[in-house]
C-alpha cells in the first residue's frame, strides 16, 4: 500500500526536553510522544545543548540544511555533519550534546524503537533508477524536487513532490525504483 503523507498533514510538537518544537511527519498508529514504535520528523537546532532522552530507541539523524553539528555521545564518540544528507546513527539513551558549527541547521529525524524495528537510512544526492529494498515500511523524502517512482508491476510511475512524504507498507517486491535528488529513503523491519 503507497500513501503520500502532504506537509499539511504533519504537526508540530514539543521537544521531550521542552527547548524546542519538531515536526512529526509520521508515526505509528495510536503512538505518542511518549510511548512509540518508531517516528519520523524534522526539526531546527538553533543553539547548542543536551538532545531529548530516547532510552529504548536507536536514532538516526540527517543533516538537511545548514552549516553542520557536532554530536557528542557519552562525552566521548563524536559523529560530524558536514554536508547535506550527512546522517549519524545512535543510541536515543546516549547522553547526546550539540554542538553547531556556525548558525542553526535543520534535521530529519527517525526513531524507531530498537527491540521492535531495525533501521536502514539510504541518502541520496542523485538517484537514477534505484532499486528499493524489500521491508516492513519504506519511507521517502524529496527534499527539493519532486522524485518519480516506477513500479514493474504497475504501467504507471508514480511523482512524489518534494516536501511530501511516500509511505509503502509492505514492500514484498524488489520491481519499485526511485530517481530523484536529495532524496531520504528508510527502511523499517520488525525484528522477528
Amino acid at each position: 500500500m503507497i500513501e503520500v503523507i502532504e506537509p499539511e498533514k504533519f504537526r508540530t510538537v514539543a521537544w521531550k526536553n521542552g527547548k524546542g518544537e519538531t515536526i512529526e511527519m509520521a508515526i505509528n498508529s495510536g503512538g505518542t510522544l511518549d510511548d512509540f514504535s518508531w517516528r519520523l520528523s524534522m526539526a531546527s537546532v538553533v543553539e547548542d545543548g543536551i538532545f531529548s532522552n530516547f532510552s529504548g530507541y536507536t536514532r538516526n539523524l540527517i543533516l538537511v540544511a545548514g552549516d553542520g553539528i557536532n554530536l557528542q555521545h557519552n562525552d566521548s564518540k563524536i559523529d560530524k555533519l558536514t554536508n547535506l544528507l550527512d546522517y549519524a546513527t545512535f543510541d536515543g539513551g546516549d547522553k547526546t550534546v550539540g554542538n553547531l558549527h556556525t548558525n542553526e541547521i535543520t534535521d530529519f529525524n527517525v526513531i524507531a524503537r530498537t527491540s521492535d524495528y531495525r533501521t536502514i537510512v539510504d541518502c541520496q544526492k542523485k538517484a537514477e533508477n534505484i532499486t528499493l529494498e524489500k521491508s516492513d515500511l519504506c519511507f521517502i523524502y524529496s527534499l527539493y524536487k519532486a522524485a518519480e517512482l516506477s513500479f514493474s508491476d504497475i504501467a504507471e510511475n508514480k511523482t512524489l513532490p518534494a516536501g511530501h512524504l511516500m509511505k509503502i507498507s509492505d514492500l514484498k517486491s524488489q520491481s519499485t525504483h526511485v530517481s530523484g535528488e536529495s532524496i531520504i529513503i528508510v527502511y523499517l523491519n520488525r525484528c522477528r
